[in-house]
């Protein structure tokens, strides 16, 4: 596989924790659904990574993955246009999570902000395990081993993916200097074409001498465009631009969602562990129960008495879900106790109940038939075993672990 089909590759992941809710479909699946059809998707229930927190509790470990199977398919994650998998059914993640785990100076691990966070609030968890202080790693080994050039994630994970580029480029540095590299370069570069040669040489110069970032995306664009050399050169004359090796693992590059952050029921986080979540396949009577029961702004003790939408858990619901017009009813009826509370809440009922109909009937079909839901997902570990087996074949041989 080439760097050129690395940057259409997504990689990205969930931890089985249970049912999904708003904050998930908001802030993850909605995004899914657009990226599946712009690039090639691999999207994984992380099991293993479930049980970095959580391995004492796994009597329900099967049945949350079947869960969040069902909620991917009922929010649109299609098989037809994405790849969907159980991470422990591709077994090679654990091999390239080995084979990284050879060169990753513990440091690094150790230095990660949520080893650090996590740690020091262990909520009864006892922490100190090397599956936990390694799972960073074992979340660059998922990215890494298919080669995706992109990851979705959000502003508190940028961090693990600059932890991926980072085993990326001590991976390269180390295996990526083939015997005679540089001479091997150097006739690809006579391969291009006497103009386009010229070209790649100049941008080249300019970005290892004068630091041209800007020529060093030039001469990567003006890679990819080539026909006439194969996928191995193509690499590299990639991995040459930077006065490298030949790049093995592409360093992949965090997308940032612009999804917008949920509150939980309680102002909140919204998450399964505090209870004040709506859930993707709650009736229409528990979402109606679960929103009339919200706290609201504690200044508005009588029906009589003025509030401020900023002190109330409800109004950035609204401001996901409600119209603009609405969201106006709702400001000034509630400055000028023109509206009670639960009059506030009627309209965000609906749009809620409205937006999760098509999701739930979707659902029902996937839930009277588990062992579709098993194919689909059996048949996402094959092709993604595929693409693996690539990956570490190329990974063995660099490292020397080729007995043919």
């Amino acid at each position: 596989m080439s760097l050129v089909d690395s940057e259409r590759r997504v990689l990205s992941g969930m931890r089985p924790s249970g049912r999904l809710h708003l904050g998930h479909y908001h802030g993850v699946l909605k995004n899914w659904v657009k990226l599946q059809h712009a690039y090639e998707c691999y999207f994984c229930i992380v099991d293993w990574h479930a049980l970095t927190t959580d391995y004492e509790q796994v009597g329900q470990l099967s049945q949350h993955v079947m869960d969040m199977a069902v909620d991917w398919l009922a929010a649109g994650v299609s098989p037809s246009s994405a790849t969907l998998f159980i991470q422990s059914q591709v077994p090679e993640h654990a091999e390239l999570h080995l084979l990284l785990s050879m060169i990753c100076p513990l440091s690094w691990l150790e230095r990660v902000p949520s080893y650090k966070e996590q740690q020091e609030q262990p909520r009864g968890k006892d922490l100190g395990t090397y599956g936990f202080l390694g799972y960073p790693l074992l979340q660059a080994a998922d990215i890494l081993l298919y080669r995706a050039g992109v990851v979705p994630v959000g502003a508190d994970q940028v961090a693990h993916i600059e932890f991926a580029r980072e085993v990326a480029r001590r991976f390269n540095h180390l295996y990526g200097r083939e015997p005679g590299f540089e001479d091997k370069a150097e006739a690809a570069i006579g391969k291009l074409g006497k103009k386009t040669a010229t070209l790649y040489n100049n941008l080249r110069k300019a970005f290892q001498q004068q630091g041209d970032v800007e020529a060093l995306e030039t001469a990567r664009a003006l890679l990819k465009e080539q026909q006439t050399i194969t996928l191995g050169d193509k690499e590299r004359l990639f991995g040459y631009l930077e006065g490298g090796g030949k790049v093995l693992l592409p360093e992949p590059q965090a997308l940032l969602g612009e999804a917008p952050k949920l509150p939980g029921l309680d102002g909140g986080k919204m998450s399964n562990s505090n209870g004040n979540a709506i859930f993707l396949r709650d009736s229409a009577v528990e979402v109606e129960e679960k929103i009339r029961r919200m706290p609201t702004d504690p200044a508005r003790v009588h029906r009589s008495d003025p509030g401020n939408p900023a002190h109330c858990p409800v109004w950035p619901l609204h401001q996901v879900y409600s119209s603009e017009q609405t969201c106006e009813w709702v400001q000034q009826g509630c400055t000028s106790a023109g509206i009670g509370c639960l009059e506030c809440k009627g309209p965000l009922i609906e749009a809620v109940q409205e937006e999760l109909k098509p999701l739930q009937a979707r659902a029902v079909d996937y839930q009277s038939d588990p062992d579709l839901v098993r194919r689909i997902l059996a048949e996402g570990a094959e092709r993604a075993r595929n693409e693996a087996r690539e990956t570490l074949a190329e990974v063995r041989l660099a490292m020397g672990l080729n007995y043919r």
